[in-house]
């Protein structure tokens, strides 16, 4: 059913997107590179048209479906980037189906317009939050290809299909910290300029709570590798711990009030 609050146009080009993503999900095996790189190309273009479309339109609008629709598309910014030097990495089948549901996400779940008398700098405590995200969701995604090499190596499958084990363990952490750093000044200019940004003072809400436990779990992480050398297993299920804090810090408790409860704030 199409929402009222969403156009046909805007429909038809999310449409678009969520077919071009799942064209090379659905037949990675058949379709030869340069064929899924533009099938790719094109859905990663429309699917930006979408999320600007409904950030910049006549009605702007934000929420939990957007969040995670924006999430999606900052992996698949860093997946393209990366794959310019690291060609074996291989993860375009999961990440293409990611963007055909998160394109979706965004246009079933458009979230509640943003109000008129918000700050000006809330677009940019948005984007600090969501550019948070993408770097945790892409840390999340290298943790799980270094979970499969490191399941090739135990089982003595073949072990260069994909980055090497310590490749993507180096890089997996550079995403967390690169996502800490921005957590903590989301979370810095929430507490600062809380009044400026939503008309009220710094209070504990379970979004805050959330946020904290989220930042202090990265932030075990991270002090645990750089003195004590965690890694493995052990230091994933940390990642996997702090990542779905911070989810349910904002799109766990938008999801809540915008499907759940039927209200937007």
């Amino acid at each position: 059913m199409i929402l009222p609050s969403v156009s046909p146009a805007l429909w038809l080009l999310g449409l678009v997107a969520a077919a071009a993503y799942a064209v090379p999900a659905a037949a990675p095996a058949r379709w030869q590179a340069a064929a899924a790189r533009m099938a790719l190309a094109l859905a990663w273009c429309a699917h930006a048209a979408v999320l600007v479309w409904g950030m910049l339109g006549a009605v702007p609008r934000f929420g939990f479906g957007p969040a995670l629709s924006t999430t999606g598309w900052l992996v698949l910014t860093v997946y393209a980037v990366e794959r310019q030097w690291f060609p074996q990495l291989q993860a375009r089948w999961a990440l293409a189906l990611l963007g055909a549901l998160a394109v979706l996400l965004a246009l079933l779940f458009p979230g509640q317009p943003l109000p008129m008398t918000a700050s000006a700098w809330l677009p940019l405590h948005l984007a600090l939050g969501i550019a948070c995200y993408g770097l945790l969701a892409a840390a999340v995604v290298h943790a799980a290809l270094m979970v499969r090499a490191e399941r090739q190596i135990r089982l003595g499958l073949d072990a260069h299909s994909g980055l090497p084990l310590l490749t993507l363990e180096r890089l997996t952490f550079r995403f967390v910290a690169a996502g800490f750093v921005l957590l903590t000044a989301t979370l810095l200019a929430g507490v600062l300029f809380a009044e400026a940004l939503y008309g009220r003072t710094w209070r504990w809400d379970h979004k805050a709570v959330f946020s904290v436990l989220s930042w202090l779990t990265l932030a075990a992480l991270l002090l645990g590798r750089a003195r004590f050398g965690w890694r493995g297993r052990s230091a994933v299920r940390m990642l996997y711990a702090g990542t779905s804090l911070l989810l349910l810090a904002y799109a766990g408790s938008r999801f809540v009030l915008e499907v759940v409860l039927g209200r937007g704030a």
